[in-house]
């Protein structure tokens, strides 16, 4: 099992860097990851997002569809990846703790 190391707290991830234990997530740790993807801070959009794709996943055990994402949270798909220069699924996603969605590459 691979593991990330981010300012002296260690996590379970696969391969991708996803989190391995999502019952672990929380804001400390959304911010951790973000700050190892290159976002030095969280904003109320990066949050609006991360708060649309964690109450999805809670209620349906996915993350939600670009799409879906883009309405629920009020942004247009291009401020996504400038918020999540990594993407919605390899960036936004594992900001907010989810396990790899189907369908990432």
């Amino acid at each position: 099992m691979a593991t990330l190391e981010i300012e002296g707290r260690v996590f379970e991830v696969d391969g991708d860097g996803f989190l391995q234990q999502p019952e672990l997530w929380d804001e400390e740790v959304a911010k951790l990851i973000a700050k190892s993807d290159g976002i030095e801070e969280m904003n109320d959009k990066h949050w609006a997002i991360v708060r649309v794709i964690r109450k999805h996943y809670e209620e349906k055990g996915m993350a939600p569809m670009v799409r879906l994402l883009c309405k629920d949270a009020g942004v247009k798909l291009r401020e996504l990846y400038e918020l999540f220069p990594l993407g919605p699924a390899r960036g936004a996603c594992r900001v907010a703790g989810l396990p790899k969605p189907d369908g990432c590459v």
